[in-house]
């Protein structure tokens, strides 16, 4: 089948072959009642935290996340002006029946908010069981399924970078977007942002391609892909593949196929740079991104490591962001600080990877900086905004 790039060819195997997809578990959630009013806080006292952590299931990496959030959290504490918390932290196992347990435990406890868990379902269950006395969950998932009444994702979202990545095509004239994506559960979520996000910003998808998360479908689907770039007169082809699973295959197979980056740029919705080897693959070149604020992250990374010792788990800094919001808010001197209306104020917050805010459905919108890969390397070409004032935020 391929008649080009051997060696390169070999690489993108081996990075697919070697690496997993990292999505949290998704999960059917059940209908979340209104259930109670939000707890009121005392602007004056101090208020209880609940931080719900993957700690005790008996992995280590679920015991290494766990110190981590904590000790995010115990920083963003450290870091606040004038407002008094209590952290209590919960092992949840990762473990939804022992999610719910905990967070019906911290709300006995007397906590105003709860931020955490991890794993979708885990948080799921923590919402369902925190939503009858009103208290919201700020989940460290990013699995939107699960978003919505007093449950909210801090996580990344395929929404959030969708809508980033098609209005900054659209500006640049690459309204006519194809979609290719895996036939699971990632490729959908992601082919369906895609899709909004064009109906949004006025593109046309001009059609949509999937294959089996295989490397025989990759190789299969490469061929029709490109021919429907041709045919549909795509300026542009969207792909929801993980630069540590199929996207090093499938870049190599469409370039093996004869697809023209030049003219028609793969564009994903992954954080490409998190394999820097990556990088080098000619069907990357030219081809766009979206990251967080660059400066933030380091930011918070070298203060991390400084009183902790180590890096922090790329997940550490949503812990940080969940209390940094709650304190912003009881900072405000309202009594109804941590009400959803509260949580969803259209400034938002300064978080570690730059400014985010949540939204009244339950997922959040992050300020993210649209990176092109230029001569094998990781080049900004809008940077991530600083405040939500700006056009389209």
């Amino acid at each position: 089948m391929f008649t080009r790039l051997p060696s390169l060819r070999k690489a993108a195997l081996k990075l697919f072959a070697a690496m997993s997809l990292v999505w949290l578990a998704a999960c059917d959630p059940s209908m979340m009642s209104g259930g109670g009013s939000s707890p009121t806080v005392d602007p004056g006292a101090t208020v209880q935290v609940a931080l719900l952590v993957p700690g005790g299931s008996g992995l280590a990496t679920d015991g290494f996340l766990a110190l981590n959030l904590e000790n995010a959290a115990r920083m963003a504490i450290a870091d606040l002006n004038g407002v008094a918390i209590i952290l209590r932290v919960y092992n949840t196992a990762g473990n939804p029946d022992q999610a719910a347990a905990m967070a019906a435990q911290a709300i006995n406890d007397g906590a105003k908010i709860i931020i955490g868990p991890l794993y979708a379902e885990a948080a799921n269950a923590a919402g369902l069981a925190a939503a009858q006395a009103g208290v919201s969950v700020l989940a460290f998932s990013n699995n939107t399924t699960i978003a919505g009444g007093n449950v909210f994702v801090l996580g990344a979202t395929f929404d959030n970078t969708a809508n980033r990545l098609v209005r900054y095509s659209t500006a640049q004239g690459l309204d006519r977007i194809l979609i290719a994506h895996a036939d699971d559960l990632q490729g959908s979520l992601g082919r369906d942002a895609i899709v909004s996000a064009a109906r949004g910003a006025g593109a046309t998808v001009t059609g949509v391609q999937s294959y089996a998360f295989n490397q025989d479908g990759i190789f299969a689907a490469a061929g029709p892909i490109v021919a429907a770039v041709g045919a549909t007169g795509a300026e542009a082809v969207f792909v929801t593949a993980g630069v540590n699973a199929d996207l090093p295959i499938l870049a190599t197979a469409l370039t093996d196929r004869g697809i023209d980056t030049e003219a028609t740029p793969l564009i994903g919705l992954t954080r490409w740079n998190a394999t820097p080897q990556a990088m080098a693959l000619p069907g990357l070149q030219n081809g766009f991104f979206a990251l967080p604020d660059q400066s933030k992250i380091a930011s918070f990374e070298s203060r991390y490591a400084a009183i902790y010792g180590e890096a922090p788990h790329p997940l550490a800094g949503l812990a940080y962001d969940g209390i940094a919001a709650v304190g912003a808010l009881v900072a405000a001197g309202n009594r109804d600080a941590l009400t959803a209306a509260a949580l969803t104020q259209r400034s938002g917050f300064q978080g570690t990877s730059g400014i985010f805010r949540l939204l009244p459905n339950g997922t959040n919108e992050r300020g993210l900086a649209v990176a092109q890969i230029q001569n094998s390397q990781v080049v900004i070409v809008d940077p991530a905004p600083r405040n939500f004032g700006g056009s389209g935020l």
